[in-house]
């Protein structure tokens, strides 16, 4: 069995909120290869830099925290023009937590006065121990 990978996702608040009511992530505007790097029973942290994905109002707060269910990657029709693909994700409760307090002690962040660089890309793998961190501080009495 291959060894799990931990992974990070950049998803604003409200389409988090969506995909853990609905068990799936879609990431990078829908693209398939992203999607297409996890395997199943990797794990998957969500961090939402702002609200809405078309506002401004600043989260800067990790919002979920999930298990990949199975090696499925689909399309979902959303609108006449708007297929994207998705992964479905067993969601564990959490409580949400502020990147701030956290970023001297990430390793994924290098330069901690640029510390919202890596959450650009979308999408990327982290170590276990910065999802360990994570999990500390968003998990309340689960165990992953």
């Amino acid at each position: 069995m291959s060894s799990v990978k931990y992974w990070i996702a950049t998803i604003s608040k409200e389409h988090t909120q969506r995909g853990v009511n609905g068990g799936f992530i879609q990431v990078c505007h829908g693209k398939q290869a992203p999607l297409k790097r996890m395997k199943k029973g990797d794990y998957l942290i969500v961090y939402s830099s702002k609200i809405s994905m078309e506002g401004n109002e600043k989260c800067q707060t990790f919002t979920a925290i999930g298990k990949v269910k199975d090696d499925e990657v689909y399309q979902f029709q959303m609108t006449e023009n708007f297929k994207p693909f998705r992964r479905n994700i067993d969601f564990i409760e959490c409580s949400e937590s502020s990147i701030i307090p956290l970023i001297n002690d990430l390793e994924f962040i290098p330069n901690k006065k640029s510390w919202g660089y890596p959450f650009r890309f979308g999408f990327f793998e982290i170590k276990e121990n910065d999802f360990n961190l994570i999990a500390s501080k968003i998990l309340q009495n689960e165990n992953v």
